[in-house]
């Protein structure tokens, strides 16, 4: 599974997670909120508001052809938009009915998938915080098992120049010249695969334990039949 080919050609650490930003995409669901510069809420149509911060932020989904829903604006096409060209966009329409109007925008349902490394144990993990890193997912995971190898962790992005060609990262997490690349921030929807290693002789086992179980059984039963008779 999401193995590479041998003397695979990754992308290049530096090119990528220190310039790329997540763009907005069908089905983020994403909350925002307008302020003026001085902070006063110009927008406020929670049915909880209260003195809760949170409770200012509106609350909405991109729809599949990439557009959100906006009071006073309408339909406004935010998909392929980073969140601050996102921010900018509703700024710039917000100005035509206000002064100096402030954007800000996160995303609720931001996640990474991982595979750790053994059978079995897939698992989704949101992303609380804008900054999170691949150690901070892996260990959220609960790190990488015995089976996995640390050596080799892929990261697998979606490529926005080219969406049938991801971008595929490799890294090193087996030294401590490591930790410096597993600091590298993820993104929403970014795939983290650690390589399991192989085991010969465990395969074997596992794959001949139950039909030495049944040997064993049948064994047995004979032996009682025979000496019972």
């Amino acid at each position: 599974m999401l193995r590479t080919p041998k003397n695979y050609a990754y992308d290049k650490l530096a090119d990528s997670l220190a310039v790329l930003d997540y763009k907005l995409a069908a089905n983020d669901a994403i909350a925002y909120k307008v302020l003026t510069n001085d902070g006063f809420v110009l927008i406020n149509l929670s049915s909880s508001a209260a003195n809760n911060n949170f409770s200012y932020f509106i609350e909405t989904v991109v729809q599949s052809d990439g557009f959100i829903k906006v009071p006073l604006l309408g339909q406004v096409k935010v998909a392929g938009l980073t969140i601050r060209e996102a921010e900018q966009l509703l700024e710039e329409k917000f100005s035509k009915q206000y002064v100096n109007p402030y954007v800000t925008i996160r995303i609720n349902n931001k996640r990474v998938i991982i595979f750790p490394g053994n059978n079995g144990t897939a698992k989704v993990v949101n992303l609380i915080n804008n900054n999170t890193s691949l150690m901070e997912v892996i260990a959220t995971a609960g790190g990488i098992p015995e089976d996995g190898k640390a050596y080799k962790v892929k990261l697998i992005r979606d490529n926005p120049n080219d969406p049938k060609k991801p971008l595929v990262y490799l890294f090193d997490l087996s030294r401590i010249d490591g930790v410096k690349d597993g600091k590298s921030n993820v993104q929403a929807n970014d795939i983290i695969y650690v390589e399991p290693r192989y085991r010969p002789l465990k395969t074997l086992s596992d794959e001949l334990g139950p039909l030495v179980t049944i040997v064993t059984s049948v064994l047995l039963i004979y032996q009682f039949y025979y000496f019972t008779r």
